[in-house]
């Protein structure tokens, strides 16, 4: 699938928040930062992973979120799209689906105000870090079932949230189904985010030779977790483009849709998958399994 007609190049902001508990002031904080990143020339701005709440008390989390459709702050920021306009990407929000269940769910809103797309995370972050951590997000948040792609006036855009990263076979689907650029939108530990968040995101871009965009939450939130920040643009090639530090802002950069022409041009990996089988040593290779 190619990508959208249009002009190839455009200007994307990326902002980075250290959102607490208090919803209404995440929303003004985000949308200080939206409208300072436009000023800058922004006509793409994504904010990070849970932009509206910080939060992982269930009972307090459920009392703050509403279903989409009488949802105060995704209206707002609909509004705000369509009055500076430009094509606004909630990194995500957390959305009510049932009575015992939540989406983690982005939102690309586009320069009118109507919602272009959705995309429910996918992979649940259930995990035991070493150092006491512990995080449970299937308890309160349903997976999603459906990568997206939407496109954009620049080109095809692919949609993750935040653990997503860590599941290269989602992303090289998206480039297969024409994405040029990637989201990657996230509030990703301290822990992790020390370890691992530029070799994941190097990786991803150079894997599917796509731009990657990821604006992240940073800095001790209230409820006491610490979040990595560093939000990040990163071209196909691998390098880094634009990249945040520690602080709440926003960080600007240039992309341009011929860039992935040309990396792909060069190194044509994306049309080089090969059916395969994984066989145990000295077995029948007949009886292996197809993948």
């Amino acid at each position: 699938m190619t990508s959208t007609p249009g002009n190839a190049k455009f200007r994307a902001g990326l902002v980075q928040m250290c959102a607490g508990r208090d919803l209404q002031k995440n929303v003004d904080d985000a949308s200080a930062l939206i409208r300072g990143a436009a000023s800058a020339g922004a006509q793409y701005v994504q904010t990070p992973e849970v932009t509206t709440l910080m939060e992982l008390d269930r009972e307090r989390l459920f009392a703050a979120i509403d279903p989409e459709q009488n949802n105060a702050a995704l209206a707002h920021f609909q509004r705000l799209a369509h009055e500076l306009g430009i094509w606004l990407h909630i990194g995500s929000m957390a959305v009510k689906v049932s009575d015992d269940k939540l989406a983690n769910r982005t939102y690309v809103i586009n320069a009118d105000g109507n919602i272009a797309a959705r995309y429910d995370k996918i992979h649940m972050f259930d995990v035991d870090l070493e150092n006491g951590e512990s995080y449970n997000e299937s308890r309160n948040y349903e997976p999603g079932s459906n990568a997206v792609v939407v496109d954009l006036p620049w080109g095809r855009l692919g949609l993750t949230i935040c653990y997503d990263l860590r599941f290269p076979y989602l992303h090289r689907a998206l480039a297969k189904a024409g994405a040029d650029f990637i989201a990657g939108p996230a509030a990703f530990t301290k822990t992790t985010g020390e370890a691992h968040w530029h070799a994941l995101l190097r990786a991803r871009a150079i894997e599917t030779q796509c731009y990657i965009l990821a604006a992240a939450q940073t800095g001790l939130h209230e409820m006491g977790r610490a979040t990595y920040g560093h939000s990040i643009v990163i071209a196909p090639w691998g390098e880094t483009i634009a990249e945040a530090g520690t602080e709440p802002g926003f960080i600007i950069a240039d992309i341009d849709r011929a860039v992935v022409t040309q990396v792909r041009d060069r190194v044509p990996a994306l049309k080089h998958d090969r059916a395969f089988k994984v066989v145990e040593a000295g077995s029948d290779p007949g009886r292996g399994a197809k993948l």
